[in-house]
């Protein structure tokens, strides 16, 4: 007779959720590591727990540590993973030139960030040619949509039920490490986005750097990255706001034609490898 599990056991499950969110964390802190303590103190799992998880991860090569410091770092498995996920997934190809076009034009940082579900991670930043430099975003930073001017544009062009599931979702987290983003002083800041087209992020996340975002979309409507240009509070008067708005709706349709494109013609070696390169999101929200 076969052994039936109780129903409501998700013991395994929720390891493989603790050991995929570690994974995440360690993810994003690519250049020097991170320490045990660390690990503890952003995932808020225990000691033990949470090295019997690393333990896992390196044993699958995921995670390695490092003899002399003791730090941890992604292992090679990783890359080999994220080689091929890019044949498909790899939304950069389409959006290369035009972010370096928004950091020649404006001297500013300019930002690639793809939706994840209920929140919006860095993939990439290209810098301009401004000597002060705002550090508000980092590629690999993971935030609740809402958080920052990309993720906000993509919250706003969200249909209003699917806004208001990823509130809901986040709220407490927005609450308690973004009190400044928090569900309710997001809230007209959603309305501005979507009556001017463009998000404005006025120093929420970190004082004095302020951010312009426009939010992407896959055909068929679907949400799936932002770009966003990021300067100092200085250089963002509302006059320049407006510009930095135009430029980056100019640049988001040009990534759109793009993709609409690649999806509409026939297969040919060309299209496959372009259709390759086109994001196919996170979520199933439908845009506005």
């Amino acid at each position: 007779m076969t052994e039936q599990k109780p129903v409501g056991d998700t013991s395994g499950a929720q390891s493989v959720d603790r050991a995929l969110a570690l994974l995440s964390l360690i993810g994003r802190h690519t250049v020097d590591g991170i320490g045990l303590a660390a690990i503890v103190e952003e995932s808020r799992l225990n000691r033990p727990t949470a090295r019997r998880l690393l333990l896992a991860l390196m044993r699958a090569r995921m995670v390695e540590q490092d003899a002399g410091s003791r730090r941890y770092s992604l292992g090679e498995e990783t890359y080999v993973l994220g080689v091929l996920a890019a044949q498909r997934f790899n939304l950069m190809d389409v959006a290369q030139d035009s972010l370096s076009d928004l950091a020649r034009q404006s001297g500013d940082t300019a930002f690639l960030s793809v939706r994840r579900d209920a929140f919006s991670v860095c993939i990439h930043k290209e810098e301009g040619a401004f000597p002060i430099r705002t550090h508000a975003l980092q590629v690999g930073n993971r935030h609740p949509l809402g958080v920052g001017a990309g993720s906000l544009a993509m919250l706003a062009a969200l249909s209003d039920d699917d806004c208001a599931e990823a509130l809901a979702r986040n709220a407490a987290q927005l609450e308690r490490d973004f009190p400044d983003c928090a569900p309710d002083r997001l809230k007209p800041l959603i309305a501005e986005t979507r009556a001017r087209g463009y998000s404005v992020n006025p120093g929420l996340v970190l004082k004095n750097s302020w951010a312009v975002g426009v939010a992407l979309h896959q055909p068929g409507g679907r949400v799936v990255g932002a770009l966003s240009i990021a300067a100092i509070d200085s250089r963002m008067d509302p006059a320049r706001q407006s510009e930095l708005g135009a430029a980056l709706k100019r640049e988001a349709a040009r990534i759109e034609t793009r993709l609409a494109k690649a999806f509409a013609l026939p297969d040919t070696k060309e299209t496959a490898a372009l259709r390759r390169s086109a994001p196919m999101g996170g979520g199933a929200a439908a845009a506005q």
